[in-house]
């Protein structure tokens, strides 16, 4: 399994990389039982689906998964939908959108479209619900209930790796909360949001340094990468935050880091 993150930049796409974009590839057998390179998608914001195209070709993506339908999360699908409609060899077909309810809708507001079109020829659309699985290839995808302040999920990912079995978890957006310990618990690699500093009061919203860092000590991880972190905000004293809460291996997020599980 390998994670290679497109875009980071919390809220926005900033001067250094996109906003959130993170590529999960593993190899697997497809239908016929050929062996096959199986690529996910999480999260689509502003500017990452040009990005997307110097890690994999997009025409064989095998699912997007949307985490919440914030615009920094979600509005670069509608680059996708240009791109799979108008392609130059002709429409690429519907490629699987897991997504919180109401994600057509979202698709429509974005570029305004008709309300006749439901874009059946780019995408298929499947609702996420907090505990359901889903698998995409090799990859079995766990969401469960972040704390944000809009319907939004975090995702616990289990396929293979470079030891057996691998296990990688994503925030998305979310606050400290059990449902996010739950998710990161005893995974390789937690990919953590953390979109707050300690001067930020307000909750329920994103994590500062010190609360990632206590979900990743509370959860048993491995590994702990921080992402989101604003373009005002010096990633150092989001490090320095997570480390009075966690002693484990510690990084930050950087657009064309790749990490293998």
């Amino acid at each position: 399994m390998i994670l290679t993150v497109v875009g980071v930049t919390g809220s926005m796409s900033g001067p250094a990389s996109p906003a959130s974009c993170y590529l999960l590839q593993a190899e697997g057998t497809d239908s016929l039982g050929l062996p096959h390179t199986y690529s996910v998608v999480f999260d689509l914001g502003p500017g990452s689906f040009g990005q997307l195209w110097n890690y994999t070709d997009p025409t064989k993506l095998d699912a997007v998964v949307l985490s919440h339908l914030h615009a920094d999360h979600c509005s670069d699908i509608v680059s996708m939908q240009v791109h799979r409609r108008w392609h130059p060899r002709g429409a690429l077909g519907p490629i699987p959108v897991f997504a919180p309810k109401g994600i057509k809708d979202r698709v429509r507001g974005l570029d305004g479209f008709s309300p006749r079109d439901d874009f059946s020829s780019e995408f298929e659309f499947h609702h996420i619900k907090q505990g359901r699985e889903f698998n995409v290839g090799p990859f079995r995808i766990k969401p469960f209930a972040a704390w944000h302040s809009v319907p939004a999920f975090s995702f616990q990912v289990t396929g293979p790796g470079k030891h057996g079995e691998a296990v990688f978890t994503y925030s998305g957006d979310s606050d400290e909360c059990d449902t996010l310990v739950q998710a990161a618990t005893n995974s390789d690699l937690f990919l953590s949001e953390c979109g707050f500093t300690r001067e930020d009061e307000v909750r329920g919203i994103h994590m500062s340094g010190d609360r990632a860092g206590r979900v990743a000590q509370n959860s048993g991880t491995k590994k702990l990468v921080l992402t989101h972190i604003q373009p005002w905000t010096d990633p150092e004293v989001a490090l320095q935050e997570a480390k009075t809460t966690w002693r484990g291996d510690l990084e930050i997020a950087r657009s064309g880091m790749r990490f293998e599980l």
